[in-house]
């Protein structure tokens, strides 16, 4: 089997160098974090080396806010590149503000166009209701603020359209995840599509 986010995110923490894993440390105690999580307290984080600092990440954030964690933090020290291969690698943190697609994903032109584009307009009329799928969504791809704002829409087809004004900066990760999430609520209406 592949690795697990922990081993990911010790893979991470291990390639920054001894002062930068410090910065990573001291920024981590004073995160702004998401409603309902608290920092972890300086203490614990001062003698932790990567397995000690993975370890109260997943035990704090659990293993999805973990790795948005990680990676926005990564970006605060410049460990850009660091950062981006925690993202691919655990296929999340995808739908955040900010995050241009690089040129490997799709610029090519050589992929096939992904299902959610191709009946874009299809699933934007025909999906109902919204809100079970933007809870499948929520916290992988779409952050708090993205959430709500999807979920102002007052009908099912403009929930979709503010949906689709995100795509442009999700990967196919991220577009895998909604389809996976459409296929778990609305499976005749991905069915019926398919079967075109």
């Amino acid at each position: 089997m592949g690795k697990t986010v922990r081993d990911h995110l010790v893979d991470t923490l291990e390639d920054l160098g001894q002062d930068q894993f410090k910065k990573f440390k001291t920024k981590l105690n004073v995160f702004p974090l998401r409603k309902g999580y608290s920092n972890i307290p300086r203490g614990r984080l001062e003698k932790a080396d990567v397995l000690d600092v993975c370890d109260k990440l997943i035990s704090y954030y659990l293993e999805e806010y973990a790795v948005e964690v990680t990676v926005e933090l990564l970006t605060d020290i410049n460990e850009r590149e660091l950062a981006d291969r925690l993202r691919k690698a655990t296929g999340t943190g995808c739908g955040g503000k900010g995050q241009k697609p690089g040129p490997s994903d799709g610029a090519t032109g050589k992929e096939e166009e992904h299902f959610v584009d191709r009946y874009r307009v299809q699933l934007i009329q025909r999906t109902t209701p919204v809100e079970p799928i933007l809870d499948l969504l929520h916290g992988t791809v779409l952050d708090d603020e993205q959430y709500q704002t999807v979920r102002s829409g007052s009908t099912n087809q403009e929930k979709m359209r503010k949906l689709y004004q995100l795509m442009p900066s999700w990967n196919k990760e991220c577009k895998d995840r909604f389809y996976e999430a459409l296929k778990a609520k609305n499976r005749f209406l991905i069915q019926d599509l398919e079967g075109n």
